[in-house]
């Protein structure tokens, strides 16, 4: 096997990690602010300030356990990843969330 390859497949193993790790936090945030939200008609729950708040810490949880556990190794973690984890968990959010409140979820 040549270092190339066990590189890349280092690389695949990273991006396949962080994507669904993302994707979880996203959809863990939407199922809490459902839970929260769930006695609130759908269009005062959408005003509620706490569920922002659920899916920025899910955010945050990310950088700090991404830093912790040195996912990116040597590589540098630049705004690219910043921005890439922060769009990915807020689109999971927006829509499991979404879907939640027009299902007029309770939990």
């Amino acid at each position: 096997m040549s270092t190339e390859s066990i590189s890349d497949r280092r690389e695949h193993i990273r991006s396949i990690s962080v994507t669904a790790l993302s994707a979880l936090l996203g959809v863990g945030a939407a199922l809490a602010s459902a839970s929260v939200t769930g006695h609130l008609e759908p269009a005062e729950a959408a005003t509620q300030t706490t569920p922002l708040l659920l899916v920025f810490g899910a955010i945050l949880v990310q950088f700090v356990l991404f830093d912790f556990t040195s996912i990116y190794g040597e590589d540098e973690f630049g705004i690219k990843h910043y921005l890439f984890i922060t769009f990915m968990t807020f689109s999971f959010w927006f829509v499991v969330w979404g879907i939640l409140l027009t299902a007029e979820y309770t939990a």
